[in-house]
């Protein structure tokens, strides 16, 4: 226990979509008047969850190693974020599968869509480099106005702890969430491509007050000293802004 808090953040649902041309505003009303619900938030022991968008002026500023990363660096215009309660990630894991499968058979999926990056992640630590006090819980609740999604592929002997050091020194974003790749499990519904080397990937979530474009200049060259520390290169990297539940905002910016 920590501040009070009777539970910890233990693991993530990250998942990143792009809707087929001619399906934007469908897919979005899809996704946030039932699938995000019905999929995710109905579920046991996942507590929070927010959604984001990358338009194509946010597109135009990912940069990466691809297709190491999630492939198309233009593909990928949704993203769903999810906290599952530490110590109970396997609980609400095979809840969802059942259910995926439930909504499946009874008509509540949508077709029109492409799985970017589906993955599950466990929680390893915080980085807190403006002191705001916002706990890893809480941050797909509190008011943050951009997400930058970093991928890293660690050079080999290279831990996360030591990634951590790093990202103190140079970090951008105020408050950071590193994370490490789940394998997917036995008969899971989604078909996920480029999951090389797992063992050796963290994934960083830098939550910013302010539009992550405002920083990008700086998240560049922060991302740039890790390979020239020694540390791993960027697989991939771009920025997202939290979608306007109840609007079709966005839908036309996606390309």
């Amino acid at each position: 226990m920590h501040d009070g808090q009777a539970f910890r953040l233990g693991s993530a649902l990250f998942t990143l979509v792009e809707p087929h041309p001619g399906h934007e505003v469908a897919y979005n009303r899809w996704y946030e008047r039932d699938h995000f619900y019905a999929g995710c938030m109905v579920g046991p022991w996942l507590f929070a969850g927010r959604r984001w968008v990358a338009t194509r002026d946010q597109k135009d500023l990912r940069f990466g190693d691809a297709p190491d990363g999630f492939g198309d660096l233009r593909r990928g215009s949704y993203l769903a974020t999810y906290w599952i309660v530490e110590g109970k990630h396997d609980l609400h894991v095979d809840w969802a599968l059942d259910q995926v499968r439930w909504l499946h058979a009874n008509g509540r999926m949508f077709e029109h869509r492409d799985h970017v990056h589906t993955l599950l992640y466990r929680y390893e630590w915080c980085c807190d480099t403006a002191a705001r006090g916002v706990p890893p819980e809480l941050a797909l609740d509190h008011p943050f106005a951009g997400l930058v999604v970093t991928m890293i592929e660690r050079a080999e002997g290279v831990s996360t702890q030591e990634l951590r050091g790093w990202w103190e020194r140079v970090g951008t974003s105020e408050l950071a969430l590193a994370f490490t790749p789940i394998p997917l499990p036995p008969g899971a519904p989604v078909t996920q491509p480029r999951l090389e080397r797992l063992d050796r990937r963290t994934l960083l979530l830098g939550f910013s007050p302010d539009p992550p474009s405002e920083r990008w200049p700086d998240h560049r060259v922060a991302c740039a000293s890790a390979a020239s520390s020694g540390l791993g290169r960027v697989v991939w990297a771009g920025p997202f802004v939290p979608t306007i539940p109840g609007t079709d905002s966005s839908t036309d910016e996606l390309w």
